[in-house]
Formats: C-alpha cells, sequence, structure tokens
C-alpha cells in the first residue's frame, strides 16, 4: 500500500464568546517529515470553520467540497448554513464512504446565535463537544484540556488554552509540530490570528 501524506494534531474550544480551532502545521510521510508548512484549518463560511486531522490530500477535498456546498446552500436559501447543518453535511459524506473515501478526523466549529463544536470521525459519527482534539497527538492535547477547560471561558484564555493543548502534542508526539495555525469564529466572524499574535500570548 502507497504511504499518504498525513497531517496532525488538531484541537477545538468552546468559549463564552466564540469558538477556538487549532492545529500543528507539521505534514509527514510515514516516519518522514515533509513540510512544516501545512495549513490544516479552513474557512468554509463567514462563520463556519474546520479542522482536519488526517490524510492531507482528503482533507483538501471535502474542504473544496464543503465549501461549495456552503455556497449553494446561501445562493438557494439566502443565509448562511448553520454550524449543525455543516456538521450533518460533512457526517453524511463521511458516512457514505465508511472510513474509505476521506481518511480524516474533522472538527467542525461556528457560531449561530452561540458557539457550536462538532467532532466528526472517519466513519461519519457526530459529537457535540465544549472541547476536543484529534489525530496522533490527541491524547496528550486531550490531558491539557480535561484539566484546564471551563465552562464560559473567555476567548484569549481559550486561546491560550488551545496553544498550550498543541504544545503539549508537539513534545510527545513525533508527527506533530511545525508551528500552531489558530482562527476563532465569534459572532463578528472568522478570524486567523498571526505568528506575532500568537507569540505574544505565550511570552
Amino acid at each position: 500500500m502507497t504511504e499518504k501524506l498525513k497531517g496532525t494534531t488538531t484541537v477545538g474550544i468552546v468559549c463564552k464568546d466564540g469558538v477556538v480551532l487549532a492545529a500543528d502545521r507539521r505534514a509527514s510521510l510515514g516516519n518522514m517529515v515533509l513540510s512544516e508548512g501545512v495549513t490544516k484549518v479552513f474557512q468554509i463560511d463567514d462563520h463556519l470553520a474546520i479542522a482536519g486531522a488526517g490524510t492531507v490530500g482528503d482533507i483538501l477535498s471535502l474542504v473544496r467540497l464543503l465549501r461549495a456546498e456552503a455556497k449553494l446552500y446561501r445562493a438557494k436559501v439566502g443565509r448562511e448554513m448553520s454550524v449543525k447543518a455543516l456538521a450533518t453535511l460533512t457526517s453524511n459524506i463521511l458516512h457514505s464512504g465508511r472510513g474509505f473515501a476521506y481518511m480524516a478526523w474533522f472538527l467542525v466549529g461556528g457560531y449561530d446565535s452561540v458557539p457550536r463544536l462538532y467532532s466528526i470521525d472517519a466513519a461519519g459519527g457526530v459529537t457535540e463537544d465544549r472541547f476536543t482534539a484529534a489525530g496522533s497527538g490527541m491524547e496528550f492535547a486531550f490531558s491539557v484540556l480535561e484539566e484546564n477547560y471551563r465552562d464560559g471561558i473567555p476567548l484569549e484564555e481559550g486561546v491560550r488554552l488551545a496553544l498550550k493543548a498543541i504544545k503539549a502534542a508537539t513534545k510527545r508526539d513525533v508527527f506533530t509540530g511545525g508551528g500552531v495555525t489558530l482562527v476563532t469564529i465569534t459572532e463578528e466572524g472568522y478570524r486567523e490570528w498571526s505568528e506575532e499574535e500568537l507569540k505574544s500570548l505565550l511570552e
């Protein structure tokens, strides 16, 4: 079987005023690191985003499909798709392949009237969460999230927690590394944080 380009780890956190999605930037082929600059968090619409852990090509393919479906939905209905609707659509697509069409685990986050976060496995199983992680470093990320998360956490504190969880995975998981991509989705919309902003939070 041919090796596939893979990437991990992803983290999602529901905060008082929005959702945080974060991921490392490493992509590997077997035991070899091929890139330290891969994006794994993507905007789908103004208040919708998705993060993927798994085979890079499958993640990118599904993101293109979801963006097209979101545009079609907006054109037909006249408004943005809800977070739950995007999670259901993602689940249906993954379930139709029974884990073979898209070899990845996805986190869907966004803001309707409230922030929402869903975890969707490769077979299409859906769970709504307050915090979650996926990928090869998820155990290390989860240990940080479980110890530090609380309901109603402020957005900036959630950003710091997501960075801490990714950092823990980077230290212990050889397939996680290469820096962090982090976005927040609030009532105002989607925002990707710059490297300078993230560094200032870690100082």
